[in-house]
């Protein structure tokens, strides 16, 4: 959904500011998943698309980098009510060994005082879960390929208001983090009996993190599969993805729904606690 300028000149509230720091090598494809679940509410978002400024993407053009995506540090003097960060294809690698996990850092400090709430996925959580809290990440013998029932494990929570007591959510990953290497003032609102956390809410530090993929299309795990065939890999058929496990038939998508009522429920939370004055964030509690 877009809002035409008209409709949102009729409306007497601001617009939400968020960024999407965009990691993954197909930015078109991720960058359109993200906008579908932000877009989908009644509030006006004003979408902001930004890449790392000392990384160059080798599977994007420069020029639709270029034309559509701003450098962090172009970015680095605005105030965001979010900022949500992708997940990267580089979770085998130790952080530190990261090309750009120097100005990461940055940018994580940058967000306490810059943001008011941040939505890492996948790596991305991994990685801000680590800087911030010194969580391991931990290499899976094989990897977390698939569809997977998540349990609600705090239905309280504002951030899964609506949702059933399980749900399904695509994971694809060859890393874990731990339940018992949490700390205790984080809250792991969803898990899985197969591939552990999904969702953490760290409330110091005003960040959601989603260690799988809620926001991938219905292919999305059928294109990874077929183009790992096409490698020369072989990869495990994704669990409880296909219909009876035929790669042949088309995968149904049962996690839509959450997604969205994730997103809108983040974007809600987002709306009551930003400031109106976004010059306000980082100075007014949140």
């Amino acid at each position: 959904m877009v809002m035409s300028e008209e409709t949102a000149l009729k409306q007497d509230i601001r617009p939400l500011h968020i960024g999407l720091l965009n990691l993954m090598p197909n930015k078109s494809r991720t960058e359109t998943q993200f906008a579908r679940l932000i877009g989908a509410t009644p509030l006006q978002i004003d979408l902001t698309l930004l890449r790392m400024s000392e990384h160059l993407s080798r599977h994007t053009p420069a020029e639709y980098l270029e034309a559509f995506y701003q450098p962090w540090r172009d970015a680095e003097a605005r105030k965001f009510d979010g900022l949500i960060v992708t997940g990267a294809p580089v979770e085998l690698l130790p952080f530190a060994e990261v090309t750009y996990w120097d100005e990461l850092q940055r940018i994580f400090d940058w967000t306490q005082t810059n943001v008011t709430s941040t939505f890492a996925v996948c790596w991305g959580a991994q990685a801000m879960l680590n800087y911030f809290h010194a969580v391991p990440k931990h290499a899976l013998p094989r990897k977390a390929f698939g569809c997977y029932r998540h349990r609600n494990t705090m239905p309280g929570s504002p951030y899964l208001r609506g949702f059933s007591d399980n749900f399904t959510i695509p994971v694809s990953r060859w890393t874990e983090v731990r339940a018992d290497e949490v700390p205790a003032n984080l809250n792991i609102l969803a898990a899985a009996e197969e591939t552990g956390p999904s969702l953490i809410e760290d409330k110091e530090h005003r960040a959601l993190y989603m260690f799988n993929h809620i926001e991938y299309d219905t292919t999305s795990l059928r294109d990874e599969y077929e183009r790992e065939r096409a490698s020369g890999k072989n990869p495990d058929l994704p669990q409880n993805y296909f219909p009876d496990d035929d790669p042949g038939r088309e995968p149904e998508n049962r996690w839509r729904s959450h997604a969205h009522l994730l997103f809108s429920n983040w974007i809600n939370e987002l709306y009551q606690r930003t400031p109106y004055d976004p010059s306000d964030i980082g100075k007014v509690s949140a």
